[in-house]
């Protein structure tokens, strides 16, 4: 591509975002929506994360995990077994990646 390609590529895709945020935010009053979509929305961010960890814990290079010896399995469940302890964001994430950096670098996994 061009530099005038990518420029335009770039000012093309900032414009269709800016149209689709501005949406929700131009109008005066609540847009109606249906009981159930609105429902729906509150859980669309927890399913975009599982959407985005979920193929990056049980895949390596397009292909399923084929050992229990895996660092990442072992981060998610400390990750998982903090939250449930404590319900704290930030606490999971420190926990989850320490645990799993111990084993990477600890164990060579």
């Amino acid at each position: 591509m061009t530099g005038l390609e990518i420029f335009v590529t770039t000012l093309g895709m900032a414009a269709i975002i800016l149209l689709c945020r501005a949406s929700f935010l131009l109008p005066e009053e609540e847009v109606p929506m249906p009981h159930w979509l609105r429902e729906g929305l509150r859980y669309a961010p927890i399913a975009a994360l599982a959407a985005v960890v979920a193929p990056e814990l049980v895949l390596t290079q397009g292909h399923l995990i084929d050992t229990w010896r895996d660092a990442r399995l072992f981060g998610a469940l400390a990750g998982l077994a903090f939250y449930a302890w404590r319900r704290s964001l930030f606490g999971t994430i420190v926990c989850g990646t320490g645990v799993m950096l111990a084993f990477k670098f600890g164990l060579g996994w």
